[in-house]
């Protein structure tokens, strides 16, 4: 049973101390918040107590290198749900590399990912290439290793579901996204 009560406990044990930053359940919309005089510690909220949205805001942050980690929502561009199809490609080509970073996040808790457009009321992209660009993103980490961040986090949750924790691309079926 995946619980994001234990995303929690297990992002906060790997990351609090060393980076005061917390994990917490949100409503609404994802959104991180740098620590400042009103807020002791950066804050990564998730929506709704999603899983895969837990996941998700994780693979924002391990990706995030130290000066996004100090910006609003890393300081990224976001249109809601709605946008055209310019904003949808805009949107799309820097989702791929935190959704192939939740694809690996998710293999290591033994949970189904599924890429995600999220945009059903706006106009439609072409899909099928978004999903086979988070394809070759995960072959690049693969290849090139994860960052040290990432790495502390997917081992700590191999340990905890029980998954390998080897990182081959073979393992990243492409079929499992259609």
């Amino acid at each position: 049973m995946h619980q994001y009560q234990d995303l929690i406990t297990i992002f906060n044990d790997c990351f609090f101390e060393k980076y005061n930053t917390l994990l917490i359940k949100g409503t609404d919309e994802p959104l991180y918040l740098p620590a400042d005089d009103t807020r002791p510690h950066h804050s990564l909220f998730f929506a709704h107590g999603f899983f895969a949205s837990a996941l998700h805001e994780c693979s924002h942050w391990l990706i995030a290198g130290e000066k996004r980690r100090t910006q609003v929502d890393f300081g990224y561009w976001y249109v809601p749900d709605g946008r055209s199809s310019s904003e949808q490609t805009l949107f799309q080509s820097v989702e791929i590399k935190p959704q192939a970073m939740e694809w690996i996040l998710s293999m290591a808790s033994g949970y189904r990912f599924r890429t995600s457009i999220d945009n059903l009321n706006g106009t439609e992209a072409d899909t099928y290439a978004f999903q086979l660009a988070v394809h070759q993103q995960v072959k690049a980490y693969c290849d090139q290793g994860l960052s040290e961040r990432a790495t502390t986090f997917r081992n700590a949750l191999c340990h905890f579901y029980g998954t390998s924790p080897l990182l081959k691309f073979e393992d990243f079926d492409i079929e499992t996204l259609l």
